[in-house]
Parts: structure tokens; sequence; C-alpha cells
């Protein structure tokens, strides 16, 4: 990292690249707008880690300088000379980051050397489509500790083993859009494709959906001495009046919360 782009640490949540990168819904291509979101990362001192192609090789960097007029980037080199080597030759570079605790992901490629106060740096063409996979399209709550919600979701089988039964998984954060699960590692307990569930909301009925996971990130949980994953879900079916539920359960909780801010509570 270089010396005058120091990574927050602070969210430490890095997801992995996501396999489906052409939900156009989540995919930005004005160049103006993928600036600014760059900008963002910029400002917020966002560690980013960088994915080589084809090697499957990764490093931790940050983003130096976005230029809209230019229509350029810059980024961070490794300490390492040999990453630096593999950087300049690959492919490309699928750069994956948080902001707000929400994903985001990008293709960089041409990538050229050039030093920067005795550091390895790389500038290369702004991307040309951004997935920011969490549009401020709906309201994210943050699930109390003191009232936990659960997801009771079921499970895929081994190979060659009978079917479990279903998992109460933790609820991290909610919204009408989707919901980030905990879970334990190993996780594999939530399959690829469409997952059924069932969530459970404090004095409501159950609700029966479908979703389907969209990343997932290691969290370590240090006085267990153990990690769990977080896995950001959107939720791709839901049931008459459902919207209605979670819209009333995510008021209340800010209503709560801005109570509990003021003291009144």
């Amino acid at each position: 990292m270089s010396e005058h782009s120091e990574p927050d640490h602070g969210e430490q949540e890095q997801p992995r690249p996501l396999r489906d990168e052409e939900d156009a819904r989540y995919l930005l291509h004005d160049r103006r707008e993928i600036a600014r979101v760059l900008q963002s990362l910029i400002e917020r001192r966002a560690l980013v880690s960088a994915y080589l192609a084809p090697r499957n090789r990764v490093f931790p960097t940050s983003l130096v300088a976005v230029s809209v007029q230019e229509e350029t980037l810059s980024i961070d080199g490794s300490r390492d000379p040999a990453i630096n080597a593999l950087v300049q030759h690959c492919r490309h570079l699928t750069c994956v980051s948080m902001l707000d605790r929400i994903p985001i992901q990008f293709r960089l490629s041409g990538l050229s050397r050039f030093d920067a106060d005795g550091l390895a740096t790389f500038r290369t063409a702004l991307p040309d489509r951004l997935l920011y996979l969490q549009r401020r399209d709906y309201h994210r709550c943050r699930v109390p500790v003191v009232e936990p919600l659960w997801c009771s979701v079921a499970t895929a089988p081994a190979p060659g083993r009978p079917a479990p039964g279903p998992v109460q998984l933790g609820v991290f954060d909610i919204s009408v859009g989707g919901m980030c699960l905990s879970l334990p590692t190993p996780c594999d307990s939530l399959g690829d494709g469409e997952i059924q569930g069932v969530l459970q909301l404090p004095d409501s009925e159950p609700i029966a959906l479908r979703f389907v996971v969209r990343s997932r990130c290691f969290q370590p949980v240090t006085h267990h001495a153990r990690e769990l994953v977080r896995a950001g879900c959107q939720f791709t079916s839901l049931p008459r009046g459902a919207e209605a539920q979670l819209q009333r359960y995510i008021f209340r909780q800010d209503r709560q919360r801005k109570a509990r801010e003021r003291g009144e509570a």
C-alpha cells in the first residue's frame, strides 16, 4: 500500500468476487456515476481486494486517484515485486470492496505501471461498468442484538446423504429487498440457486420467502476464536403483505433507535 493511501480497516467485510456479474439492475454504466463511486472509495480509504486472472491470486490494494476528464484510475501496487509483475501481464483484475456495507465490484485491464514516491502504482482506464450490489433503493436496518431475528432455511443435502432438517440462521440486517444472514463456517448450508426460507418477525406471522445469495464475506469473532460468514441475500419472492410487514418492522426499529440516541429509552 502506498504511504499516502492507507486503507481503512474498519470495514473488514470483504466479499469475494460475485458469480453473477450480469445482473443489469445493479450495474452502473455512466462514467461520471462510476467515477463518483470510485472517488468515495478513495475518500473512505477503503480496502480493495484485487483478484488476478487467470492466476487466481489476490492481493490487498487501494485506489489512489480517479480522473473523469482523462477517464483513468490509479491503484496501489503490492509490496511484493512478484505480484506487481503478474499485475502488468494479467488478463484483468477483478476488484472487490465495500462502501457502507454495500458490495462493489469492477474489472480493470491493460494496467500500466509507474512509480510514485518510489512505490509501485498502476494506471488504467475507468471501468466501463461497475456492480453496485445494493443500490439505495431500500433502507437497511441493523437487527438489534437484544432482539435477534431468525430465518429458517432448508439446507442442501451432502452427496449420498439424506436431506438434513432446516437450520436457524441469524439475520444481521434487513430491508424490503433482502437481508444479510450470519452463517458459521464452514458455510456449505446455502446453495447457489434459489433458496426457500421462513422469516420470523416479532409479533407477526412467519413469512415464507425465496432468496438468492449475492455475496459472501468472512467476519472474525475473536472471543470465540472462530469466524462467521455473512451472506448478502436478495429476495426473489415475497408473499402478499410481507413487504408491509417488513416496512413496519424497519420503521419500529428506527424509531426505537432514535429514541435511545435521545436518551428516551
